[in-house]
């Protein structure tokens, strides 16, 4: 049974940064792709950013490219999110998954950015 258990969430002002983590157990980590997606309030779902299983190659949607950074360690079956000069429009809860077909999803961690 796969389980994604997403951490690191908080309260941080703009222009902050937090790490998030996902701990990915039950499945061989190291054969799929994952990405982080986020939930803001009153919106749709959205995929942030993806890494691919080898880890080489990522993709980052506009709105987040060159302020955060999705990484993968294989040793702790862990992705990251690392996120700089957040803004409040990132305010949402950010989960982990896999970029097509998604695994049951976890509880999700939230992130709330203050002006």
């Amino acid at each position: 049974q796969v389980q994604l258990v997403e951490s690191g969430g908080g309260l941080v002002q703009a222009g902050g940064s937090l790490r998030l983590s996902c701990i990915v157990s039950g499945v061989t980590f190291s054969l799929y792709p994952f990405a982080w997606y986020r939930h803001p309030p009153g919106k749709q779902r959205e995929l942030v950013a993806s890494i691919i299983s080898g880890g080489g190659s990522t993709y980052y949607a506009d709105s987040v490219k060159g302020r955060f950074t999705i990484s993968r360690d294989g040793a702790k079956n862990t992705v990251y999110l690392q996120m700089n000069s957040l803004k409040p429009e990132d305010t949402a809860v950010y989960y982990c998954n896999r970029p097509t077909v998604a695994f049951g999803w976890g509880q999700g961690t939230q992130v709330t950015v203050s002006s």
